[in-house]
């Protein structure tokens, strides 16, 4: 499938999922409901890997790497971001989350030894500014209260987790192994890691048998996790963890769309330049520069 399908498809999908997990987080254990998730969704993985024929046996080293990745980004990002929930607005909850952009481009330096041009770093850059125009008005209300300051911490540690899951990733794919049994065997690490915490913390053990709860798992366990991570995945390893994560910061225009169409939002001049910067950025992000003659095309 071509880089520009894959991206696509990643962000029209993750820009719906938030409407989707606003039905996940009341009556049911926030742990609970991605460790619901991920069990689902790995075991279509599973199959997915079984009849694609790829291997799934791998030595320990590997699935302590595999763990790692699960317990990064299909686990203590969402569980994080659940929590924030409770003490900040969705539209804050975004901006936070695009900073994923720019964590990529650190944490591929440090970790990776990968350099990001410039190019790239204006793109993100552009793309954050973007977001917080969209969601001005609750960047501006934002009260650094004891709420607002649990909210902002936690939204920021589920997006660090998802950025250092993103490395574990581009390592695994960078030593050969096929990416559907990474996504299976990590999906199932972090949702044995949210049983676990379930059981730790003493939640309930509940299950919402009602039709938003189960409707609403479905599609982010099918669509949000299956599709989804196995199409931006598959990007980072083509692209670049850095211009794969600019991502996070489009899907909120999606979502803003739908909200358009079912919740009456009504766009001010804020939110289109927020989204005038946005795709800006993303021309910069996932366009390559054109060399001058006798100068080497940029690698990122």
């Amino acid at each position: 499938m071509f880089n520009a399908s894959l991206y696509g498809l990643t962000v029209l999908i993750w820009g719906t999922t938030w409407i989707a997990i606003k039905y996940q987080v009341e009556g049911v254990a926030p742990e609970l409901s991605v460790a619901y998730r991920f069990a689902l969704a790995a075991a279509v993985v599973f199959v997915w890997a079984l009849v694609a024929r790829q291997r799934l046996r791998f030595a320990l080293r590997t699935h302590v790497l595999l763990m790692a990745m699960g317990a990064c980004m299909f686990c203590f990002n969402f569980y994080f971001f659940y929590l924030a929930a409770n003490h900040l607005t969705s539209g804050l909850l975004a901006v936070v989350f695009s900073t994923a952009s720019v964590m990529n481009i650190i944490n591929g330096r440090l970790l990776l030894g990968r350099r990001s041009t410039p190019r790239t770093l204006l793109g993100a850059a552009l793309g954050i500014a973007g977001v917080a125009a969209l969601f001005w008005p609750e960047v501006r209300a934002f009260d650094l209260g004891d709420a607002g300051v649990a909210g902002l911490l936690l939204s920021l540690l589920g997006t660090l987790c998802f950025s250092l899951g993103n490395m574990t990733s581009v390592r695994a794919q960078a030593e050969g192994l096929p990416i559907l049994a990474c996504n299976a065997w990590g999906m199932a690490y972090g949702a044995l890691i949210m049983f676990a915490l379930a059981a730790v913390v003493g939640a309930p053990l509940t299950f919402d048998t009602g039709f938003p709860y189960v409707a609403s798992l479905l599609y982010l366990a099918i669509f949000g996790s299956v599709l989804a991570f196995g199409a931006y995945l598959t990007l980072l390893g083509r692209i670049g963890a850095d211009r794969a994560a600019y991502a996070t910061v489009l899907f909120p225009i999606v979502a803003l769309a739908i909200s358009t169409v079912f919740e009456d939002y009504r766009w001010t001049t804020e939110a289109l330049a927020g989204v005038a910067l946005v795709l800006t950025g993303n021309i910069l992000v996932l366009t390559r520069q054109r060399p001058r003659p006798g100068q080497a095309a940029p690698t990122s």
